[in-house]
């Protein structure tokens, strides 16, 4: 076997800068598309509902894609036909997002949108696996998160942008405002060119070649299928049960979500048991079942960690406009000024993130993985806290710095840790299934955030972030669990 070689920083540069692209689409819907719900008509309740679509297509769709990525091969390589199919559909996404009539042609929209980035997104990730020694892996990591900072600085600040040059801020009833719609269109095109630079100035290996090279001590394939019968039968008697106390009960009807998931992964242990299932979800479970123990630590950093993303997310505007700018009316000026603050702090948070970004590589080399990700974490903690204290909203962009190094941290440390540990054969569908543990913390915040805010919080949306920066300094303490690999 042959070492793999390391690359330059401008070749690296290269193979990043489309995760710049991706990141115009992902800022876009993370700062104005509860602004969109609401403007068309969604109440606060009806909110983590809606987002739902956005954490269900990534679990959906990223496992899928990686499995097929790694038995791809054509004259456009291995991961680049997947930018490419996704660039495509994301930007079409992108165009027609702000000119949706009605808020369930918005929430169909979100969905395809959604699924059209998760589609280059996973391959962007398992990129950095397969070109990048170990040693140079953080750097990679790091590499995106700072181009994802970029690319969210400039798209969350977008709007506020247009509507600085006299671009209207405002519309009639049920309109989405022009700075908004502009901000998409450039997002599209911003998209696009970024993936398409990746495309066309990179190139990879062929899966013959990743095979020759020496994976670092990565463990051997395992074939095993899980046949757990009995834990299949225990999810789908918890999903039964949640589902039968929210009907009567009459609780928060967004739980369902929580039973639905609850009843879909039991039917799925089951149909994987009893040799029902099609070979692509019998080999995804079975790799899910037979995951590095590394990965399954990680997996409880990752819960904790997008839990509090999530919250943050989809409660910044609403707790923004109604405590810092004491706005509800989605028509009024005070609304619409609160929404597009919202979009310059996503802008900070991400602008502190690519800052943050080119200092986690040294910051490992002197700290290692685990302690640099949970001061980080802890730093983002602190900054959503610091929310429920502060009433100067131009004083919010302190508490973005903190969320801008945890977010940084996030988009890098977890992958340096994993790519370490799983085979080079599997690099795609191992990130794909590194996903869920990003996806099922958003499902169960959109289960079970409103509920909380209702019946411990007063209903108050500025709540949520603090429960979001708990959730950070819990998810920097389950670092600690996490075995690093020593380094050269």
């Amino acid at each position: 076997m042959t070492a793999k070689p390391q690359l330059s920083l401008p070749q690296i540069w290269n193979m990043c800068f489309g995760f710049m692209g991706i990141q115009f689409g992902f800022a876009l819907q993370n700062s104005n598309v509860s602004r969109i719900f609401q403007t068309l008509g969604a109440g606060m309740d009806d909110i983590p509902a809606l987002w739902i679509a956005a954490p269900l297509t990534g679990l959906l769709v990223q496992p899928l894609v990686g499995y097929f990525s790694d038995r791809t091969w054509n004259a456009l390589g291995r991961r680049r036909p997947y930018f490419l199919g996704g660039a495509i559909l994301a930007t079409l996404a992108l165009l027609a997002m702000p000119n949706s009539p009605t808020l369930w042609i918005a929430a169909g929209l979100l969905w395809v949108l959604d699924a059209s980035i998760n589609i280059s997104m996973e391959p962007f990730r398992a990129f950095v696996g397969d070109q990048l020694p170990s040693e140079q892996r953080p750097t990679g990591y790091a590499l995106q998160s700072f181009f994802i900072g970029v690319g969210s600085v400039v798209a969350s600040l977008l709007p506020w942008l247009f509507a600085q040059c006299g671009v209207a801020n405002t519309a009639p009833a049920g309109g989405i405002p022009d700075t908004v719609k502009y901000a998409f269109y450039a997002g599209a095109v911003a998209l696009f060119g970024a993936i398409g630079w990746t495309i066309v100035s990179t190139r990879e290996y062929p899966p013959e070649q990743l095979v020759a090279f020496e994976i670092e001590r990565a463990p051997p394939l395992l074939q095993a299928k899980p046949r757990n019968s009995a834990a299949a039968l225990v999810w789908l008697l918890a999903g039964v049960a949640v589902g039968a106390t929210v009907f009567f009960t009459q609780v928060d009807q967004q739980l369902y979500l929580l039973a639905g998931g609850m009843l879909a992964y039991g039917a799925l242990q089951l149909a994987v048991a009893a040799d029902f299932a099609p070979r692509i979800v019998a080999d995804i479970a079975a790799d899910l079942h037979d995951m590095p123990r590394t990965m399954r630590r990680l997996a409880v950093v990752q819960f904790f960690s997008w839990f509090a993303l999530f919250a943050m997310w989809i409660y910044t505007t609403p707790a923004v406009t109604q405590v810092h700018f004491a706005a509800t009316d989605t028509q009024s000026a005070a609304y619409n000024e609160g929404a597009n603050w919202v979009g310059v702090l996503f802008a900070a948070y991400n602008g502190f993130a690519a800052l943050a970004a080119l200092l986690i590589a040294p910051m490992t080399r002197r700290l290692g993985l685990r302690v640099s990700h949970l001061a980080n974490l802890f730093l983002g903690g602190i900054g959503l806290v610091s929310f429920t204290l502060i009433r100067d909203p131009h004083w919010l962009l302190l508490s973005m710095v903190g969320v801008g190094f945890a977010w940084a941290s996030i988009l890098a440390l977890p992958y340096a840790l994993l790519a370490d540990t799983v085979p080079a054969q599997k690099m795609g569908v191992y990130m794909g299934i590194f996903n869920f543990f990003i996806v099922i913390p958003q499902l169960l915040a959109a289960s079970v955030l409103g509920f909380l805010l209702k019946t411990g919080f007063g209903g108050a949306p500025i709540n949520a972030l603090l429960i979001g920066g708990a959730s950070l300094i819990v998810a920097g303490l389950c670092t600690l669990w996490v075995e690093e690999k020593p380094r050269a």
